[in-house]
């Protein structure tokens, strides 16, 4: 599992000199929580990063619920929080990896290759008895240079310039009940992108809560073996990267994030809505 970290190794190294740990814990609907939920306890030496103060941009008609944050204001955070482009960064939340995988994914688009989800989280941490604080990490300032790689991000026009390409796969991370476009809690429209198949991205975890080994990943996404691109968005562009990263796992190097997602496409009001099944 090449973007995943086990516990037993972050309790060996979580201290290491070149090691950063990031603690993006984040309920969506209740902002507040994650950063209360850090300040009772987390893993030590670990920073807490905000999936909206830090991990995007504020919310605007269109971009989606989770817009990307501006990339100079990010990199300035991230070193504020002991990036730099040489650490080696463990990211971690409590919900199945959704929120760590958007700053691991925000890391390899700028650049950073040597950042990892800690399989588990924090819930399989605390089960386990290793060591937690309420002390608030030591700050250790550097900087974090980014290296935007264009190639991996998408945006709405080229994802409706794709709609029905040959070779090119829409994946919709969402639950079934919203990708069929039988309710919808969150935007305001039901449905799809037309063309779009459904990949749950909870799917990528098996019934533990662990992220699967990646023969079982390869497995999930079979089907998708002649595809020449993988373009991959969810409600917002946050729980699609569990499944860009269980993509990667796979073996599948031609994956994109369309980060606006569900939320940006129906803000433009011309744009196709399908519903049921592809």
């Amino acid at each position: 599992m090449q973007h995943i970290v086990s516990q037993d190794w972050l309790f060996d190294h979580g201290t290491d000199e070149h090691v950063v740990i990031a603690d993006c814990r984040f309920l969506l609907g209740n902002p507040s929580a994650g950063r209360e939920a850090y300040a009772v306890d987390h893993i030590p030496g670990a920073v807490y990063v905000d999936l909206e103060q830090d991990l995007s941009a504020p919310k605007d008609v269109h971009g989606g619920r989770h817009p990307l944050p501006d990339w100079n204001e990010f990199a300035l955070k991230m070193g504020t929080a002991g990036i730099n482009n040489e650490k080696t960064v463990i990211v971690y939340d409590d919900q199945g990896g959704a929120m760590a995988s958007r700053l691991w994914w925000l890391l390899h688009y700028l650049g950073h290759s040597q950042v990892y989800v800690l399989d588990g989280g924090y819930t399989k941490w605390k089960e386990a008895g290793y060591p937690v604080t309420d002390e608030p990490a030591m700050e250790h300032p550097t900087v974090f240079e980014p290296k935007p790689q264009e190639g991996i991000l998408v945006s709405m026009e080229d994802v409706k310039s794709r709609i029905g390409r040959p070779g090119t796969v829409l994946i919709d991370s969402r639950e079934e009940r919203r990708y069929l476009g039988l309710e919808e809690a969150i935007d305001p429209v039901a449905g799809h992108i037309p063309g779009a198949k459904q990949y749950f991205w909870k799917d990528s975890l098996d019934e533990q809560g662990n992220w699967k080994e990646d023969e079982l990943q390869k497995a999930r996404f079979t089907d998708l073996q002649s595809a020449d691109e993988i373009i991959v968005y969810c409600g917002s562009g946050v729980t699609a990267c569990p499944n860009v990263l269980a993509l990667r796992a796979a073996g599948f190097s031609n994956v994109k994030l369309y980060s606006g997602s569900w939320s940006d496409w129906v803000s433009y009001e011309d744009n196709p809505v399908a519903t049921g099944k592809e």
